[in-house]
């Protein structure tokens, strides 16, 4: 088997409010599409450590969740983001997952894996939960593979529809990442600027409403791809959200189901030319549920 999922169902335990499109059906939607892929095996996720989590977030910042934990009630830490009374469980077991991925194809490498998981993770800055993420879970994945694999050159790469703002922000200036970003503008959170970026190690591409299969292949294939060749990653980490699908209700990109597993047959090459297979992804957005249970499903077979 050359595909490793790690998930948990305690991910579902993250519950906002009625009516939010960050909901634990997701999880349920996402595993449908999995339990489809004929070559993958399924393991339990285990939640992060604390030492892990300050690779990417401060410990003030860590201490005031956990505070605000400790009250056992529901609370908006943003218009869009919330933390219920066992949001910090699912949250640490999406980002034990991606670690666990990351350890699990360096150990085996040829292996990829997936971290079908929520709370998603790429909006999270290093002191502040937004966009529906309380720890990123990607770039402490990235950070992990540095500090624990000796990992020198880590692909971080994002199609979500939205940037990955907290992930470009932590990761911003380490020589030993490049981070990687196609996404709608104007869109949340804002940011994302080709023009503008953080630091030299950073490379955003973005595409406009309405864009569909050829811009966004276009998009990858002239400015983002041959980037990541150059770089010849020894692991690649996919930041893998589906609000670009036609579908989904928060964007206005087109993109279809066979769309991701272009990319994540793509991404798949690169890993096997450079970085002995290894190639990790995470969960990131996707709110139509039979979208989100297609395109898992589509992207899970482009990597396996």
């Amino acid at each position: 088997m050359s595909l490793t999922v790690f998930t948990h169902a305690d991910c579902a335990l993250h519950r906002p409010p009625d009516g939010h499109p960050e909901r634990p059906q997701r999880l349920e939607a996402a595993l449908r599409g999995i339990e489809q892929i004929d070559d993958h095996r399924r393991l339990d996720a285990t939640p992060i450590d604390r030492a892990q989590l300050l690779l990417a977030h401060g410990p003030n910042y860590l201490a005031n969740l956990a505070n605000l934990d400790a009250s056992g009630s529901t609370m908006a830490l943003d218009a869009d983001t919330h933390l219920g009374p066992r949001s910090l469980e699912a949250a640490a077991l999406a980002a034990g997952a991606a670690c666990q991925a990351v350890d699990r194809v360096v150990k085996h490498p040829g292996e990829r894996a997936f971290a079908v998981v929520r709370p998603p993770g790429h909006h999270a800055e290093s002191a502040r939960a937004m966009g529906f993420c309380l720890y990123n879970n990607i770039a402490v994945a990235a950070l992990h593979a540095i500090s624990t694999h000796g990992m020198q050159r880590v692909a971080v790469c994002d199609f979500d529809v939205h940037h990955g703002n907290g992930t470009e922000a932590i990761l911003a200036g380490n020589e030993k990442c490049l981070f990687f970003s196609s996404h709608q503008s104007p869109l949340y959170p804002g940011t994302g600027n080709p023009a503008a970026p953080h630091a030299s190690n950073v490379h955003n591409a973005t595409l406009p409403a309405g864009s569909g299969s050829n811009e966004f292949r276009d998009l990858w294939l002239e400015h983002l791809l041959p980037e990541v060749e150059r770089f010849r990653p020894q692991l690649i980490l996919v930041s893998a959200g589906f609000d670009g699908h036609w579908r989904d209700p928060l964007a206005q990109l087109q993109l279809k189901d066979e769309d991701y597993y272009w990319i994540g047959e793509q991404l798949k090459a690169l890993a096997i030319q450079h970085a002995d297979g290894r190639l990790i992804a995470s969960l990131e957005g996707g709110y139509d549920l039979k979208a989100l249970e297609e395109s898992v499903l589509a992207f899970g077979e482009g990597i396996e």
